[in-house]
């Protein structure tokens, strides 16, 4: 996936990854991890596979790119999320030192960036990545809520 220039569509990959998150009966969140023009880890949500409840699409593309760089901090590296990421999720992203963070939807419920505790702007976080908001807010809303009506048999 890729846009007019040839350059990587780092959120339609993360699209792509929510849409086979679903298809797996996950919820439907993914992930992309990118540095220098270049994917270094995509994932979607794999808590139901994997019966972790850590296993948050952006922890994993954060593993995976930290042990494929064999470090902890992943600095210059951006993030590209479809839903507001949890609380956990930041924490994560700022021990991980990601310079960038590009999000899809809010989560009024669970998004800890620009809803909730707003854990970037806490004087106890160590690190707080540019973050820019509403990337494809529509599609991954949408995404989100057909997934759930669909699961609560209220289909459209």
């Amino acid at each position: 996936m890729s846009d007019a220039a040839g350059r990587p569509d780092f959120m339609a990959i993360a699209f792509a990854e929510a849409e086979a998150a679903a298809a797996r009966g996950e919820v439907p969140i993914g992930a992309v991890l990118a540095a220098d023009g270049k994917v270094l880890a995509q994932a979607g949500n794999r808590n139901r596979e994997l019966a972790d409840p850590t296993a948050h699409a952006e922890l994993l593309v954060i593993r995976a790119a930290a042990a494929a760089a064999g470090a902890e901090r992943l600095s210059g590296s951006d993030l590209y999320v479809t839903l507001e990421p949890c609380t956990m999720c930041s924490a994560a992203i700022s021990f991980a030192r990601l310079r960038r963070l590009y999000f899809g939807a809010p989560d009024d419920k669970g998004g800890a960036v620009v809803s909730g505790v707003r854990f970037f702007g806490q004087p106890t976080c160590h690190h707080a990545p540019e973050v820019y908001a509403g990337f494809s807010e529509q599609r991954a809303a949408t995404l989100l809520r057909d997934f759930f009506a669909v699961r609560r048999g209220i289909g459209r």
